[in-house]
Parts: C-alpha cells; sequence; structure tokens
C-alpha cells in the first residue's frame, strides 16, 4: 500500500510542447480546446514513461498547473488570485511570478472545480494496474498564504472570527476528499511548505514579532488535518509532503524538524510523510523519534541538481533514520518534485529520469522491493 518504497513527490519537468502550447495560449494564440488537447498528449507521454521506469502510483507532473498549490486555491470557491508586488516568500536566487490569492466570499470546494476532471483524465491514464496519486496544496496552505504571510490582512466579515474560516476550510476539503475518493482516488498527497517555515528560527522569530503564536497555530493545522481525514475510507492513503522551497533548484527557508516534531509527527494522522532531506538545510533524524505508525518517505535524493548522489552514501543514511524509525516503516524519493512551477528545476529531463532510475535501485537494494 502507498506510499511505496520507491516513490515520487509529484511535478516532473514540463517538455518544451508543453511550454510552448502554455505561452501561445496566454498570448492568446490558441484556444483553451487547443491547450487541453496538448496537456493531454504531453500527460499521457509522462505516465507512459513513468509505468516503463517502474513506479507504481504515476502522477500527472502537475502539467496543467502554474503552480504547485495556486491553481488548485484559487478555484475553490470565496477564493481569489491576485496580483501581487511580490512573491508571498522570498527564495534565495530567483523569485516566482507575483502572484496570490486572497478570501473574498465563503469557503467551499466546488464540484466542477477543475481538477475533478484533471484527476478523471490522470485516472483513465493509469490503468488497472497503476494506481493514479493525486496531489494537492494542504488545508493549511490556504491560511498561511492568507492569514499570516500578507502582512496587510484584514479578515471578510462572516470570518472575522477565525474559527469560521478554519470550519469552512475542514468542510471544504472533506468534501473533496470524498468526491476525489468517489472518482476512485486511492492515494491524495498533501502539499505543504508551512511546516518548512515553522522550522526555521528566522522565521519563526519573524512570525512572533508580528504576534503569532505558531505553536498554537501548528496546533490546529494539525487539528484541522486530522478533521478532514477523520472519515476517510481504509482503502484511501493520504500523505503530507513538507519542503522548504523549490523554485527554480532554490529555496526560501533553513532548520530541522525539532521545532514542530512533537506536534506534526506525533500528532498528525496522516498515513505517510514524504520528508525533504537531502542537504544540511533539513537538519538530522532524530525528530523522527516522534513518529508514530505513518510511513516516512526520505527525501535523500535531491531534485534541484543533475548530479547522481553516491548510492552507498544514500543507504548509509537510510540506516542512519533506521535508529529512529522502523525500516520497515521507511521509503525512497526525491526530496521534492522536478518543477514546482510549470518554470521546472535547473536539470533535463533525461537527467530527471536518472534520478528516479536511482531511486528505484537503491529501494531495491535495501528493501528488495
Amino acid at each position: 500500500m502507498a506510499p511505496f518504497r520507491y516513490d515520487i513527490v509529484g511535478s516532473f519537468l514540463r517538455p518544451q510542447a508543453l511550454k510552448k502550447a502554455r505561452i501561445q495560449f496566454n498570448e492568446d494564440k490558441i484556444s483553451l480546446k487547443q491547450l487541453r488537447i496538448i496537456e493531454d498528449e504531453c500527460i499521457s507521454d509522462l505516465v507512459d514513461k513513468e509505468k516503463q521506469i517502474g513506479l507504481k502510483a504515476v502522477t500527472d507532473g502537475e502539467f496543467r498547473r502554474a503552480f504547485w498549490h495556486l491553481d488548485f486555491l484559487a478555484e475553490l470557491d470565496g477564493v481569489t488570485k491576485v496580483g501581487a508586488k511580490a512573491w508571498s516568500v522570498a527564495f534565495k536566487d530567483h523569485q516566482p511570478k507575483a502572484e496570490t490569492i486572497k478570501i473574498t466570499g465563503k469557503i467551499d470546494f466546488p464540484v466542477n472545480h477543475p481538477f475533478v476532471e484533471h484527476f478523471k483524465f490522470l485516472q483513465a491514464q493509469a490503468g488497472e494496474n497503476h494506481i493514479a496519486k493525486l496531489t494537492i496544496p494542504s488545508p493549511s496552505m490556504l491560511h498561511l498564504i492568507v492569514c499570516m504571510r500578507a502582512e496587510e490582512y484584514t479578515p471578510i466579515s462572516i470570518y472575522e472570527n477565525e474559527t469560521d474560516l478554519y470550519k469552512d476550510i475542514i468542510a471544504a476539503y472533506k468534501k473533496a476528499v470524498k468526491i476525489f475518493y468517489d472518482l476512485g482516488c486511492r492515494y491524495l498527497q498533501f502539499d505543504d511548505t508551512s511546516w518548512g517555515e515553522f522550522c526555521s528560527v528566522k522565521k519563526r522569530d519573524a512570525y512572533a514579532k508580528r504576534g503569532f503564536d505558531l505553536d498554537a497555530v501548528a496546533e490546529a493545522y494539525v487539528a484541522a488535518i486530522n478533521e478532514i481525514i477523520a472519515d476517510k475510507p481504509a482503502d484511501m492513503t493520504i500523505t503530507m509532503h513538507i519542503c522548504r522551497g523549490n523554485f527554480r533548484s532554490t529555496w526560501f527557508s533553513s532548520g530541522g524538524y525539532e521545532p514542530i516534531a512533537e506536534t506534526l509527527f506525533g500528532k498528525c494522522n496522516v498515513d505517510g510523510f514524504f520528508l525533504e532531506y537531502d542537504s544540511e538545510r533539513a537538519g538530522d533524524f532524530k525528530p523522527l523519534r516522534f513518529i508514530k505508525g505513518q510511513k516516512v518517505v526520505l527525501g535523500l535524493v535531491t531534485s534541484k541538481t543533475p548530479d547522481l548522489e553516491n548510492p552507498d552514501n544514500i543507504e548509509a543514511r537510510i540506516r542512519e533514520a533506521a535508529a529512529f524509525v522502523s525500516l520497515n516503516q521507511l521509503c525512497l524519493s526525491p526530496q521534492c518534485g522536478f518543477a514546482s512551477t510549470e518554470e521546472g528545476n535547473v536539470l533535463t529531463e533525461r537527467e530527471q529520469w536518472e534520478k528516479i532510475n536511482l531511486i528505484k535501485k537503491i529501494a531495491e537494494d535495501v528493501w528488495q522491493a
């Protein structure tokens, strides 16, 4: 059952044909229908490649998105995408397009949300012998982006009591989980960079100066996620992916998991955590001592650079992590996707697949997967 010994986070580098088509669409040179045809072709080709390399769960590479999160969040009822002076967090070297979201009405998940049709197509491509994995931003991200990162946030009247906002976010996500499950989704992932921020001493200090109690926020986020997934069917896996930024091979935060480990690992009832562990910025494995029954997918192979890791070094780090979590609970993946935004990381498609193949070979050696 998912997550698997060798797994993926979700996004893949966009092929040139898709990049060209999106530019043409944005310039009104092709229609939405024409863009969808090219997206469908590129996703079908990607899924074939995922199957050929031996992945048990396949994704659509997030090929229909510009951003890993905004495309989903902006299509919720009550949420509006808006322009911004700057991106909501500062990356080390490059900055994404300045866009963000605002809460402008009552939050809900519409039955005609675009991701419903996106998943239907992926499910058909996956077929009977592979699992279609769907990745969506965590509910935490809606609150974090709108209510915390935005320094001039003023709640609309219906959300002056923040408890009402959490209530509606939870209801919207519960509805989404049920709709996707009814469509056949058995592997759903919440992508979440809030925890990466909460690991950072620098960012914790900055939030504290603005009056935020991050420990209380963390407890609220875990409580919301637990309520969302409380009624999920037993045959549905829901995981969480945590990273510290992944735009054009850069990052926006640093710090080990210790500040959030007891609350997140010890109390969050997801089935597994995909954890960034490809650099010193993620700290050591000691915080994994709070893991309970969840699987831990170690992101020891970076998706940021093309150089292939030494398999012996990766295996040694897996054994090191096994001092805190049973080897039987551990899995292996890239630390993040290869294209959290449509621009993609700084490596080639060939190098991307070499990374996946390396992960597969190491996992087969460690677990005889």
